[in-house]
């Protein structure tokens, strides 16, 4: 069986550098014309006309998602589900590089349609909008999107290559204060400014900051300060992430950013809507055998793949894929695209994300992704290993 599954591997590699001009031309045009959250559509069209071409079954608007896409093949369990994210960032475009996200996994899935054939079992390759905000991926699950997947992988760019990522819960709070306008030089003592009560809040969350463990974040912005300087702001808003090891602590940690808001109203005399926008995003559950897998098949095109537990937790980000994995087993691991000190979601990195190493991660993270998944299809042995350890964690 080895044997077998090693010959599948080869002749996956093989078609991915058969499609390597369409995947990095896939990539590029993707980097070239940023979209951002739920407005995707050239960037899911473009993913839907691919895997159509490459003889995907193709759902266009899946799951009621104007920019969500739904491709299949083969038949029947096991059925293994590809991740492709293709939204990028206000301003600095895909500073997170999720142009090679997608085309890394379209390029996965196409490499498995020969070989479908002779292992059984299906792929499905998701297209998945809004991971900077809005929870695609938890929006398409509960539509139904993961009910038949035995296990979901995707990769990410980054500095370094990693079995996985340091997966924070997180929250999204939109905060809003609502005072009295008044002349602020006639009348001052007639306005209730809205603007101090944000200040207030804001200030105490700094001040928060210096007593919370070290594997929580609370960050945030003023989305509205009001309109001009002599007109007591009526209104002001923010909006903050507010980060922790998992939903309990994200919960209790909530409550106390929560207080925050409250404290600005009440120094101020100001009224405060406090919101979520968007589903809570949870903590990772990285499955050991998928990241191994991952691991061995990587390091057969020449890369040094670090395991997780090497890389310090300060390295920790959130995303919807850990949602994901509380429902089926999942990986979400890193590859390197840049020298491990350019950070993500900068200039810098949207830069790299378009240069040669990001069309070298497309290509070697097409290759890693579509031996993981004959790994999945093709050993039962490994597939029980892989439901055993989701059901243990």
């Amino acid at each position: 069986m080895s044997d077998r599954i090693d010959a599948w591997k080869a002749r996956a590699c093989a078609a991915v550098d058969a499609q390597r001009a369409a995947l990095v031309d896939l990539s590029g045009r993707i980097h070239e014309h940023p979209e951002l959250s739920f407005n995707e559509h050239a960037a899911a069209g473009r993913l839907a006309d691919f895997l159509e071409g490459a003889g995907f079954a193709v759902e266009r608007q899946a799951y009621g998602l104007p920019t969500a896409v739904a491709a299949r093949i083969g038949h029947g369990r096991p059925r293994v589900a590809i991740l492709c994210e293709y939204d990028a960032l206000p301003d600095i475009g895909h500073a997170c590089g999720h142009n090679i996200i997608c085309a890394a996994g379209a390029g996965a899935g196409a490499a498995l349609v020969d070989t479908i054939k002779e292992t059984g079992g299906s792929v499905v390759v998701l297209g998945t909008p809004a991971e900077e905000g809005g929870g695609g991926k938890i929006l398409m699950a509960e539509r139904g999107a993961f009910a038949d997947v035995d296990s979901a992988i995707m990769v990410h760019p980054a500095g370094m290559d990693v079995t996985g990522m340091h997966v924070l819960a997180v929250s999204q709070i939109q905060v809003e204060y609502r005072g009295r306008a008044a002349h602020a030089s006639a009348f001052p003592h007639r306005g209730i400014n809205a603007l101090d009560a944000l200040v207030t809040a804001y200030n105490a969350v700094a001040q928060l900051r210096q007593h919370i463990r070290p594997t929580e974040r609370i960050h945030g912005i003023i989305t509205n300060g009001g309109q001009a300087p002599n007109i007591v702001p009526d209104r002001a808003g923010g909006l903050f992430y507010v980060r922790a090891e998992d939903a309990a602590r994200l919960a209790r940690l909530k409550e106390r950013v929560s207080a925050c808001f409250r404290a600005g109203a009440l120094a101020t005399g100001a009224e405060v809507d406090i919101r979520a926008v968007g589903p809570d995003h949870t903590d990772m559950r990285t499955n050991t055998p998928l990241a191994e897998s991952y691991r061995r098949n990587l390091e057969r095109l020449d890369r040094k793949v670090l395991d997780l537990r090497d890389v310090p937790n300060a390295f920790a980000g959130s995303t919807d894929m850990g949602n994901v994995s509380q429902l089926v087993p999942a990986i979400h691991p890193m590859i390197a695209v840049s020298p491990p000190s350019v950070p993500l979601h900068s200039v810098e990195f949207a830069t790299w994300a378009g240069s040669e190493e990001g069309h070298r991660a497309v290509v070697d993270g097409a290759k890693g992704l579509a031996m993981t998944a004959l790994d999945v299809l093709a050993d039962p042995g490994f597939l029980a290993a892989v439901k055993d350890a989701f059901g243990r964690a």
